[in-house]
């Protein structure tokens, strides 16, 4: 059985650096809901990586699922970032590595 995951990567947009602790914690709420739903398998802000500020794995049931949950992120809702959404096919011990 395939299985994937589904991978938003937050790209810092033009007025990133205008980012408030109210933006901020109106992102972390968002997350803790989508952690609550079952929706969210790892997250975090990424360092070293420039113009990147940080990475959702979505273990949704579908792409078009994860992509409705990346619209609704308030740091892309209200202007601060934009974002790009991958699809991963997961390769594990369970499917020797898609083997």
């Amino acid at each position: 059985m395939e299985k994937w995951l589904y991978v938003m990567i937050i790209k810092r947009g033009k007025k990133y650096n205008t980012v408030t602790k109210a933006v901020i914690t109106r992102h972390v709420e968002n997350l803790k809901k989508m952690d609550a739903e079952g929706k969210i398998e790892l997250c975090g802000p990424c360092k070293g990586y420039p113009g990147v500020a940080g990475m959702v794995i979505f273990k949704t049931q579908s792409y078009e699922e994860a992509e409705a949950l990346c619209k609704l992120e308030p740091l892309v809702v209200e202007g601060y970032a934009t974002y790009t959404l991958a699809s991963l096919q997961v390769a594990d011990k369970e499917n020797n590595y898609l083997l």
